[in-house]
């Protein structure tokens, strides 16, 4: 699959109507391709509702990809626990027409590079196995594995990783 070239990308914050566009992307995504029920859905709609509607710029980030007009992905950066326990990298994901493309790479980057300058010192995020571009993704910029156990949610067992990069050494 061919690259987006960097001038038909934009990487925007909050626009109306993106608490859907996101959450129907990862309900939608994670139902065909694992079999997750609707919990996901209504934890993925609640949690990024909440995070929006508690959103501080220079704390927190959110961006989403917009190629061509259209909303292909999404990632966000959630500091309220950034100095305690790392800020949270949440809802990451790209369109299935859009991977392999740079999307991701942007996204994680922007993420990464707005934590620095945000002096968080370090970033977390939680996914599982068998998300092997995504997690390839994470290793590049740095991200290493530090937890990792079994779990029922979301009407399946998966096995839950915690990544982690350290942003001050």
């Amino acid at each position: 699959m061919p690259q987006i070239p960097p001038m038909d990308l934009v990487l925007s914050g909050y626009f109306p109507g993106v608490i859907g566009k996101v959450t129907e992307l990862h309900a939608v995504y994670y139902y065909e391709h694992w079999g997750f029920d609707v919990t996901f859905e209504t934890q993925v709609g609640r949690e990024l509702s909440e995070f929006i509607g508690e959103f501080q710029a220079g704390r927190d980030g959110f961006w989403a990809a917009i190629a061509a007009g259209a909303f292909v992905g999404a990632v966000a950066i959630d500091g309220r626990k950034a100095q305690a326990d790392g800020a949270r990298l949440r809802w990451f994901i790209v369109a299935p027409s859009f991977q392999g493309t740079g999307v991701g790479k942007k996204l994680i980057r922007e993420a990464v590079r707005f934590c620095r300058e945000a002096r968080h010192p370090k970033i977390c995020l939680w996914t599982f196995q068998g998300l092997d571009a995504a997690r390839c993704l994470y290793e590049r910029e740095g991200f290493r594995l530090a937890v990792e156990h079994e779990v029922y949610q979301w009407g399946r067992n998966i096995k839950e990783q915690m990544f982690v990069l350290d942003l001050v050494q």
